[in-house]
């Protein structure tokens, strides 16, 4: 899966628990009639991948969409959805559209030779 837009926030890696787990989170903002902000998270040595990138630039990021359940003290079970990002590119701008060029006056070209019926068939079927 993939989202597209414009990037709106870039987080710094921020390191999580006793383990040493890295994340980076970045807000894109769709470019749609109602634009929708998405918050992306990338991991681990994933992180280092939204070095190159600054606040505005078109992004594509290719996403995965992750899901756990926890157990909260009070025993209710509650459920969280992520959406990781596992690669990200800049989206090239739209090259304007080359126009034809204009069609030359009909008097530029030579009229074209008349065919008799047995001249102009000669397919071998």
């Amino acid at each position: 899966m993939e989202v597209t837009g414009k990037i709106k926030m870039i987080d710094t890696t921020k390191e999580v628990g006793s383990s040493g787990f890295k994340k980076r989170d970045v807000v894109i903002t769709t470019d749609e009639q109602y634009p929708q902000h998405i918050l992306v998270q990338f991991v681990q040595d994933k992180c280092d991948l939204l070095n190159g990138f600054a606040v505005g630039e078109a992004v594509k990021i290719d996403i995965n969409l992750r899901g756990r359940e926890w157990v909260n003290p009070q025993g209710e079970t509650v459920y969280f959805n992520t959406i990781q990002g596992w690669r990200i590119g800049k989206l090239q701008a739209e090259a304007p559209q080359q126009q034809a060029p204009p069609m030359p006056a009909a008097q530029t070209f030579e009229p074209a030779p008349s065919f008799t019926e047995e001249e102009h068939d000669d397919l071998p079927f």
